[in-house]
């Protein structure tokens, strides 16, 4: 793993929920870079996502990202506006920067206020800590039920010409974004103008995190950033702005497969493929429906190839199609066509390649050219052990 030029971290633990655990984690770059993000589309939308969608819209630069675990501070009202607004001038003053050059995310319970003695305490361990402290052991603090922390790298060009693209996420449940992700940042040391670095950033992440699914739920703190401070003297005009896109799309794509990899007790990765629809918003209602059924979730745990889970989950999504132009594969086998199930063995052929973590599921709808895919995971006993004492 190679970091971009000029960005440095630092981390803390504060204790808002277990003590001697970094929760607190800092994206410092040299230089005022670039700055993009991305939101819930939640009503509830949480303090930081406020405040972050205003110093955005204020700025085209930003000096620092500051992301904590355990307090999501949503849900808050006027006081947690308030104390998230204290935190960026706490970060700034402990990585030498002004307040309106901060952005700011957090992950937690909703509803609780934030506990604005322990940002306190943590403030000169933070900026000691910009020492020693890499990029690694800021995604490891803001984890929460993550099994382990989540990083992807890219990089285009060598030498004096190279440019890098690093990212880290978090996330394992309440994971269905419908804008961006649970949380994420994405560097990159190339020279971006603001409105096109936002442009691509947007268009990465509806490639990548806006087509996973874990539970169907969309946070109320949803957010990804993108800092882009021009470390590598690299343009986006040199480079070339599509194999830039191309190069922060995948980071993404991989840090969205590892969240689905880490769903909060699941076992699999579940494919869904649809085409054939009237446009890419049918298939994308057909590909949902699909992915988000706990059914269909619940059959892929059990490994069994019920496939009439599957039709009834399109019947029910709203797209538009004929019943008897759908045809139905799972692992490549085609197991429904023609309004009727294939004449085959489904438990002696189907059940070996739902043993795998990659389940590939592939829905042509017979009416039109429109496409959408999606991974999701299943739905296990874990899934609901872990989110029934979530907050204990």
């Amino acid at each position: 793993m190679q970091i971009p030029q000029g960005f440095t971290f630092a981390v803390a633990a504060a204790g808002f929920k277990t003590p001697d655990r970094n929760d607190i984690g800092v994206v410092i770059s040299k230089t005022p870079a670039t700055a993009a993000g991305v939101f819930t589309t939640n009503r509830f939308q949480a303090a930081p996502v406020r405040v972050s969608r205003e110093a955005l819209a204020l700025s085209d630069t930003a000096h620092a990202v500051c992301v904590n675990s355990g307090q999501a501070n949503a849900c808050t009202g006027a006081e947690g506006l308030t104390h998230c607004q204290e935190t960026r001038k706490m970060v700034a003053k402990a990585v030498g920067t002004k307040p309106d050059q901060v952005l700011v995310a957090s992950t937690g319970v909703i509803g609780p206020q934030l506990k604005m003695d322990l940002w306190r305490k943590a403030m000169s361990p933070l900026s000691k800590s910009r020492a020693t402290a890499g990029v690694i052991d800021v995604a490891k603090a803001i984890m929460t039920t993550d099994t382990f922390p989540k990083l992807a790298w890219q990089s285009i060009g060598k030498g004096a010409r190279e440019v890098r693209v690093l990212g880290f996420a978090k996330g394992a449940g309440m994971i269905s974004p419908n804008m961006a992700t649970m949380l994420g940042c994405v560097m990159t040391d190339a020279d971006v103008p603001a409105a096109q670095w936002r442009e691509i950033l947007r268009e990465a992440v509806n490639r990548s995190f806006n087509r996973v699914t874990v539970d169907g739920d969309t946070s109320t703190n949803d957010t990804v950033f993108g800092l882009a401070n021009g470390a590598s003297g690299m343009s986006v005009d040199t480079i070339g702005r599509e194999v830039l896109l191309e190069a922060v799309t995948e980071v993404c794509r991989s840090l969205a497969y590892q969240i689905v990899q880490d769903a909060e007790g699941g076992t699999k990765i579940v494919h869904v493929s649809v085409t054939g629809a009237p446009d890419n918003e049918d298939a994308e209602l057909a590909a949902r429906a699909v992915g988000n059924s706990p059914l269909v979730k619940t059959a892929m745990f059990g490994q069994d190839p019920n496939w009439g889970r599957i039709a009834a989950a399109l019947g029910r999504s709203g797209a538009r199609f004929e019943p008897e132009e759908v045809s139905i594969s799972i692992a490549g086998l085609c197991i429904f066509e023609n309004g009727q199930p294939v004449d085959i063995d489904f438990d002696s052929l189907l059940v070996p390649h739902l043993e795998k973590q990659d389940i590939h599921i592939d829905i042509e709808l017979g009416n039109g050219e429109g496409a959408s895919s999606l991974l999701a995971s299943d739905l296990t006993h874990e899934y609901v052990s872990i989110n029934a004492d979530y907050r204990s």
